[in-house]
């Protein structure tokens, strides 16, 4: 693992992506091969089992070898090979046998991706359950809805978090279904037409790895699926995002009605002991960019020179491993964010209020409308009404009960109605319904 990405490396992601693990599954796909030629009596069947017998260990020993052969032929699954063969004696010769490097690579990388997937479902599982279990607690708690930035109608956090477990959700059946893309495998030979091995060994093979056959291919399975793979995280990664920038706008010191998690004897800055900045959610900012530019050149391995070409190799080595890398960890992130995230409902509160009850004003608009006055006269009414409070001329509730415009429609009575917060929650419970929030456990 380079530095870098491996401050972020989980240890189950990082046994995925490690050289021994990738050996081991280069040795499955070879050793399944091995069995099937010796089912279609092409090599000896008791070579065949001697081989699958072997138990050939991947270890620290073995990939220096691959190392030091590989630094002599340039080619790694030459290397690969070469150090097996040496490990099997007069055996090895069966090894890759009719196949050519990527009929090995590839579908290795196809059980490497998906182990990946499953590993990331399953926090994205964790952090779906972390947002229903915050949904609930937070389901009445109010605060002010903004759109552009400003005081907008009343909400409730329980809303804010049920969104992001329906994202949470989308989420999930984009990755199973590039799970499902990526589950393939293919040995089809050196351009895909079958030329020195039989269609059965690649059925075989798949079958007992649990992966498709590929239904064409060339030399290599078509880019596409991978490219699938890397949006389904780059939007996983983004809605990630989303999350974490909605916190760092409640976290600023003039709202202040949620902070990520600050936890003792952590420092916010050198220069300035007051400081709680939003880190967590900032990293999770920061990362989401590489994922997301990842798939640019996801995008670009897709055209390849006729059969293949070896473009697309060097940028997989990175960006596959580095996403399903950073995606982990950011769910891991995002939820310890909510599980320890500092929720203030009593600034909400005050913030819900802070304008005098101008979020209300959409209320008194449809009131006026249904006492008879026009659309556009009672929009003129409602809105000069609050141009002053924005002003600084009063309260917004207030001034319009000195209108005499307002009150001879809506009598004292019918204003207090529209400033109840009772009626602006009143479709929490339904939206908590037909999301299947209160039906317990995550997607």
């Amino acid at each position: 693992m380079r530095p870098l990405i491996d401050r972020y490396t989980r240890p189950e992601m990082a046994r995925i992506w490690s050289e021994e693990n990738k050996y081991r599954q280069w040795l499955r796909v070879e050793v399944l091969a091995v069995r099937a030629w010796a089912e279609l009596g092409v090599i000896p069947r008791d070579a065949a089992e001697r081989i699958a017998r072997a138990q050939v260990s991947i270890d620290e020993e073995f990939v220096r070898r691959v190392a030091e052969i590989e630094a002599r032929t340039h080619h790694d699954v030459i290397a690969f090979v070469t150090a097996l063969a040496e490990r099997l004696g007069d055996d090895g010769r069966y090894v890759h046998y009719g196949l050519t490097s990527y009929d090995v690579v590839d579908t290795a990388l196809s059980l490497q991706l998906v182990e990946a997937a499953d590993l990331i479902i399953s926090g994205l599982r964790a952090y779906a359950e972390s947002l229903r279990r915050a949904a609930l607690r937070y389901r009445h708690t109010p605060m002010v809805g903004r759109t552009h930035g400003v005081h907008a109608e009343p909400i409730t956090f329980g809303l804010t978090l049920a969104l992001w477990w329906s994202d949470a959700g989308r989420d999930l059946d984009r990755l199973r279904a590039a799970r499902r893309r990526v589950a393939v495998g293919k040995l089809s030979g050196a351009v895909g037409a079958y030329g020195n091995v039989d269609p059965r060994v690649e059925e075989y093979v798949c079958r007992e790895l649990g992966l498709e056959p590929a239904p064409i291919s060339t030399q290599v399975l078509q880019r596409d699926g991978h490219a699938e793979f890397m949006s389904a995280l780059a939007i996983l990664a983004t809605n990630l995002e989303k999350m974490a920038v909605e916190i760092r706008g409640l976290q600023r010191t003039e709202v202040r009605e949620v902070e990520e998690p600050f936890r003792s004897g952590q420092k916010g800055s050198s220069a300035m002991p007051h400081k709680r900045n939003p880190v967590m959610c900032e990293r999770l900012c920061g990362l989401a960019r590489v994922v997301r530019a990842n798939v640019l050149a996801a995008m670009e391995n897709i055209p390849l020179w006729h059969q293949r070409d070896i473009s697309n190799s060097s940028v997989e080595r990175i960006v596959l491993p580095d996403s399903c890398i950073l995606v982990d960890f950011m769910l891991a992130e995002a939820k310890r964010i909510i599980e320890g995230m500092h929720v203030y409902p009593d600034r909400m509160r005050e913030n819900l209020e802070s304008t005098g009850g101008l979020i209300f004003s959409g209320n008194v608009l449809l009131k006026l409308v249904a006492s008879g006055l026009s659309r556009e006269r009672a929009y003129a009414v409602v809105q000069e009404n609050a141009m002053r409070a924005w002003a600084g001329e009063g309260r917004f509730s207030d001034l319009l009960r000195a209108d005499k415009r307002v009150t001879s429609l809506l009598g004292p009575d019918g204003l207090d109605e529209c400033f109840d917060y009772s009626a602006a929650f009143k479709g929490v419970d339904h939206i908590f319904r037909r999301l299947g929030l209160e039906e317990g456990g995550a997607r």
